[in-house]
Formats: structure tokens, sequence, C-alpha cells
């Protein structure tokens, strides 16, 4: 869960969803997903057991139908929200400071990613000018004898199959982390550590490539 709901904050968000009409338990953990802007949204196991708990203590009530209930907000549960009116605006104002942090952390993410695929296709097309050179710097050398052995081969220059192959992977890498950081839920912990692995893959690549 995210930080902004700690110490029961969710339970009151719920009642203020609730306020706006009945909802069934998935509706209300896509509309919070929404108002994360899709970069967090609550499991079914968070919500369904603080919805029965909000029943239990006559804040909602639900009703039943093709298997899935719907909650609905009891006049008790408005009279909380009426009560704790202005903990829940304090409330939503921390969700909008934590939706714009998580939005700039998937930001920073994604630019690390785009960052680190230009660096390295850099570096490996560094790579391959520098063994073309070195294998023409031997072979043009007044040193050099015709007809004798050639000189020590240096490293194999990758080939454009395998370069075509190396800018594809690339993309892809880059693509599947913009999806996952659109579609998954990550914490700003999370975040940090997921740019913390990028720099340290980028970093073996450098050595790699060296």
């Amino acid at each position: 869960m995210t930080a902004v709901f700690s110490h029961g904050r969710l339970r009151l968000y719920l009642l203020r969803l609730l306020d706006d009409g009945p909802k069934h338990g998935y509706e209300l953990i896509r509309l919070l997903e929404e108002r994360f802007l899709g970069l967090y949204a609550p499991s079914a196991g968070t919500i369904y057991p603080r919805l029965q708990r909000l029943e239990a203590e006559g804040l909602v009530t639900h009703t039943a139908a093709g298997g899935r209930k719907t909650y609905e907000i009891t006049e008790s549960g408005r009279a909380e929200l009426r009560q704790r009116a202005d903990e829940l605006a304090a409330l939503e104002s921390d969700i909008a400071a934590s939706v714009e942090d998580l939005s700039a952390l998937a930001g920073e993410i994604r630019d690390e990613v785009r960052g680190s695929v230009r660096d390295l296709k850099r570096e490996l097309r560094e790579a391959t000018r520098q063994t073309r050179q070195g294998r023409r710097a031997r072979w043009e050398s007044p040193s050099f004898t015709p007809g004798a052995p050639p000189p020590p081969a240096g490293p194999p220059e990758p080939g454009p199959a395998v370069l075509a192959e190396f800018d594809q992977r690339l993309a892809e890498f880059t693509a599947e982390v913009a999806r996952l950081v659109r579609v998954r839920r990550f914490t700003d912990s999370q975040l940090r550590t997921a740019i913390r692995l990028l720099d340290g893959a980028l970093d073996g690549l450098r050595r790699l490539l060296r």
C-alpha cells in the first residue's frame, strides 16, 4: 500500500468514493488506479477486508447480485465523512502530491532507460570503430613486410546482423521497461531501486566494452 494511505486513511478514502454512489470492490480498485494515473492500485486483499470492517461498523452496507457485492455508504458513513472533512481534505492534498512524485519517478525511469540505450549504442559503435582502426594500423605499419605472416588478429568485428539484433533487443528492453512503469504499481522505493539496477547494468556493459 502506498504510504499516503497509512494509519487508516484508505478506509476514509473508500467512504469518500462510495459517497459518490454504490460500487463493487473492483470498481473501487479501478477508481483508485485512475486516481494514481495507473502507477498504484490496491489489491483485492487490501480492499475487501476494509469494506468488511466498514460494514461491521455500520458505515457501509452491501447487496449481492450475480455473485458480486455492491457496497453503498450509510448515513453513519456520511456522518463520519462530515466529521472528518478536514482530514479528508488533507488526504486529497497528499494524494495529489504522491501522484506528482510517482509520475516524476516514472519519468526518471523512462529517461534513464533511454539514456542507457543511447550510451550503449554509442559505446558499441565506438568499440567497433576502434577495432577497425587497430586492424588498419597494423596492416599499414612501416614494419609490416609483404609476405610475412599477418599480425595477430584482434577481437572479431561484430557483423551487421549482430548489430541489428543488438539494436532490436535494446529497443525491446526500452519498450518493456516503459510498459512496466505504466502498468505495474511501483512504490517510491521500488522505482529508486530500479534506477540503481539500470545504473549497475550500464556500468557492467561499459566494463565489458573496454
